[in-house]
């Protein structure tokens, strides 16, 4: 997910299409609470100041709680029918 910085506010860019120097991010909480923790996105950015993170927080937060129409971060892939042992048998008995 891109992130830039507009008006000394971090803005999450969903269509990775806004002007400027961006950074980019894994979209988790985990990832974000990190950056900021770690003050990533000053330096990514090449800011004189921390930005304010407000915005980008709440958006995070309904990303993770799926709220406001927004897509699962990470979609879940339906559990394999079978293990890869058991695949590779059938491949070696072909």
């Amino acid at each position: 997910m891109r992130i830039v910085v507009r008006d000394g506010r971090l803005v999450v860019d969903e269509t990775a299409s806004l002007p400027g120097r961006g950074a980019w991010l894994t979209p988790t909480m985990e990832a974000f609470e990190s950056a900021v923790k770690r003050k990533a996105f000053r330096r990514a950015l090449r800011l004189d100041s921390e930005p304010d993170v407000t915005d980008a927080r709440e958006h995070f937060a309904r990303l993770v709680t799926g709220t406001s129409g927004a897509r699962p971060l990470v979609e879940t892939a339906p559990p394999p029918t079978s293990t890869t042992t058991e695949q590779a048998e059938r491949l070696m008995d072909e």
